[in-house]
């Protein structure tokens, strides 16, 4: 019979080993500083969360999926389920599950994104070891960390925190299936595309062709092989990003919300029509055939969407801003300050071919361009020759492949003022950073030709970010000279230490490598670390630090857009109206900080809001909503505060045909709605009007000649209502059959 010893001189700890230590096969200071990253992570990402404010757009549709299941899954905008968002919700299940374990806060809907952003660090981490050593690893971490979009990225209520994690996870399970030649982490990545999918639609499948790339390029198997492991792929992932699309394609129209962003309520038109193809106008490409109601709204050639959001006629980017002494409109522009020279009006030059370049995204982006090219270039041509399955080079065909295709598409396409867009750049630059580093300096070590790739990318990169920063002149003025100075010190240090001279080693040849890190990594540290500043922290829309988004003190922003707020004066957050007061029209009543998420912007409601509220509920009886908004900006207040079933008429833009003056009419005969607050909102502003009549301003020049119009006084306003952000008076109404 046999017989199993325990042996008794084994420690049953012995294979454990504690979390600060460094595996056996990798230096010793390589855990703790992936620790320290880590935590610094966490810190940027979360510091200050406890002061967020809302992202209203997307705020008012995750407190409306805290209130139902059904609101959940659809992503409705409000709690009674009428209309959904203009986009899929999946970006919103992790904001709207912390708010149910949490309470409904703003930093309980930023805290997943700060979540997403250490686990993305942490992926991006183990992606780059495995591909280019834990040298590479750790610096493209910290690459990735300074970089100011990543850092915004993650302190912001939307969509790409958990795209980004998902595209990175897609390209983990990538990598281990061409190493490996298993089909299983091959479908692993499909599920992770699809459900990047639903956070960010199509834009999901642009890091398609490097992903496949890798797996022709290096999977050991044989070609048949490698092309059925990725079809079955294709289907799971294809399977994956069309499950709500299709789940809502099957559901009756009568038993779900409404489809924002379309005219024929049809999930497919707006993610294909109104989120994608409406992005590519400029390129002569239309979407009028997909039921998109962009496809049909006047504007600036291919910036339509970029004007609708910002408050900008035309598509240019130029919104209107409110000017703080008087009631005058006027052009928004970068203003003085630590605001970009030559950023131009609002955007800073963010349309066109060369958007990528602009002041805006490229101090928010784009420090590491020259280095990551280099190393891209560099990569690719040192590893020609090598077996087809080689890893090095599979790894820069993925990172070139996925930097080259999004570059691409948001250069052809419109990206209208949204920073955070970029952290899908980021993520391919600091890998490509990370391991251009090391191979150039084991280039630099061993001499040729090849040693002088490092210097190069060195001074390339520090001229580059020395030009960048230079644009910001108010803006801590020593950093353009002081990048300048340590990038001349790191090639002059660099070319000392060459092999083959004296002196070539000990501390000179340390001393090279730091100053080249320190001038690589100045700039980009000197924006980030602004999260500690109040008066640059970050914008809505995912900018850290000074940039013609959020130009700091003195500067102009831009009007109303998706985030609901005005944005005028000192300091404040892109989308936070001013402590400077405004006043309405009317009888001469002060709006001050009234913007439309109350007067604090913490989803607060104000005392003349509480009071029309507490009015239209009280005389709500058995009414399905207690009243009819303009439009979602004006709706949001209330949903935020209270979670009020109020009906948004004309979805986002204004001019989706929900409800029609037919179906609402008929919820006001039936007795389901009974109020209506119209003004103010941004549903109903002329720049989208068009051409046509929209549902939403049938719907209101009915209410006005046939409904009844509620005083002030009957619910204990203290003086005309209003909205800060478009200084027009608001008015309730009573409608139906008793009216």
């Amino acid at each position: 019979m046999a017989t199993n010893v325990l042996d008794a001189t084994a420690s049953t700890g012995a294979a454990r080993r504690a979390p600060w230590r460094s595996p056996a096969d990798e230096p010793a200071y390589a855990r703790p500083a992936l620790l320290l990253l880590t935590v610094l992570a966490a810190v940027l990402y979360g510091w200050g969360i406890d002061h967020s404010q809302y992202h209203t757009f997307y705020a008012s549709a995750a407190r409306s999926m805290t209130e139902s299941w059904k609101a959940f899954f659809y992503g409705s905008f409000d709690p009674g389920n009428s209309i959904t968002l203009d986009k899929l919700p999946g970006f919103l299940w992790p904001q709207a599950l912390s708010a149910r374990l949490f309470g409904f806060h703003p930093w309980a809907l930023v805290l997943p994104q700060v979540l997403e952003g250490v686990a993305s660090l942490l992926v991006l981490h183990r992606l780059v070891r495995r591909w280019a050593g834990v040298n590479a690893a750790l610096i493209a971490c910290t690459a990735f960390l300074v970089t100011p979009v990543a850092v915004g990225l993650f302190r912001t209520a939307v969509e790409d925190p958990a795209f980004t994690l998902c595209l990175l996870l897609a390209a983990e399970a990538t990598a281990r299936a061409a190493r490996d030649g298993r089909l299983r982490p091959l479908l692993a990545a499909g599920v992770w595309v699809g459900l990047g999918f639903q956070a960010k639609m199509l834009e999901a499948w642009a890091v398609l062709p490097a992903l496949a790339l890798v797996h022709l390029l290096s999977a050991p198997l044989a070609l048949r092989r490698r092309l059925l492991h990725l079809g079955v792929s294709a289907l799971v992932m294809t399977a994956v990003s069309a499950s709500w699309i299709l789940a809502v394609t099957l559901a009756p129209a009568k038993d779900r919300p409404y489809v924002d962003g379309t005219t024929n309520n049809s999930a497919f038109s707006m993610v294909v029509g109104y989120n994608f193809l409406n992005r590519f106008s400029s390129l002569g490409i239309s979407a009028a055939a997909t039921g998109s109601v962009s496809a049909t709204q006047g504007g600036g050639g291919g910036h339509s969407r970029a004007g609708q959001f910002f408050g900008g006629a035309g598509g240019t980017g130029a919104g209107l801003v409110r000017d703080a002494g008087g009631p005058a409109l006027t052009p928004a522009t970068a203003g003085a300050g630590a605001g970009p020279r030559g950023a131009g009006g609002f955007g800073g030059g963010q349309n066109g071919w060369s958007k990528m370049f602009g002041t805006a995204l490229a101090s928010q982006t784009g420090w590491f361009y020259p280095f990551a090219a280099v190393a891209a270039v560099c990569g690719l041509l040192w590893c020609r020759g090598r077996p087809r399955t080689d890893r090095l080079r599979a790894g820069y065909v993925l990172w070139t492949a996925w930097l080259a295709v999004y570059f691409l598409v948001f250069s052809a396409g419109s990206v209208g003022g949204h920073t955070y867009y970029m952290g899908v750049i980021a993520v391919p630059l600091a890998a490509l950073t990370g391991a251009g580093s090391v191979q150039m300096w084991r280039a630099h070590r061993a001499g040729g030709r090849r040693a002088w790739a490092l210097p190069g990318a060195v001074a390339a990169t520090a001229a580059w970010s020395a030009c960048l920063a230079g644009r910001f002149p108010s803006f801590l003025p020593w950093l353009a000279p002081a990048v300048a100075v340590l990038g001349i010190a790191a090639v002059v240090l660099l070319r000392l230490a060459r092999p083959g001279r004296p002196r070539a080693a000990g501390r000179l040849a340390l001393a090279g490598p730091a100053a080249a890190l320190a001038a690589l990594l100045l700039a980009p540290s000197a924006w980030a670390v602004q999260v500690f500043n109040p008066v640059y922290r970050t914008s809505v829309m995912g900018a850290v630090g000074p940039s013609a988004m959020n130009p700091g003190s003195g500067a102009a922003r831009s009007g109303p857009g998706r985030f609901g707020r005005a944005a005028w004066a000192r300091g404040g957050t892109f989308g936070q109206a001013a402590s400077a007061g405004v006043r309405g029209p009317g009888r001469g009543g002060s709006l001050a900080r009234r913007g439309s998420v109350g007067a604090d912007g913490s989803g607060s409601l104000t005392a003349d809001q509480r009071r029309l509220l507490d009015y239209a509920r009280a005389h709500q009886g058995s009414a399905t909503y207690v009243f009819a908004a303009a439009g979602w900006s004006t709706a949001a207040p209330y949903i935020l505060a209270t979670g009020a079933h109020v009906l948004p008429l004309g979805g986002f833009s204004g001019r989706v045909p929900f409800p029609t003056l037919a179906q609402f009419r008929r919820l006001a005969d039936d007795g389901k709605l009974r109020y209506v607050l119209l003004g103010g909102g941004r549903g109903m502003s002329p720049a989208f009007a068009g051409t046509g009549k929209t549902a939403a301003a049938q719907i209101t020049d009915w209410v006005r000649s046939a409904c009844t119009e509620v005083p002030a006084s009957a619910y204990g306003a203290t003086s005309s209502f209003g909205d800060a952000r478009t200084a027009t008076a608001q008015t309730l109404y009573r409608c139906g059959p008793s009216r």
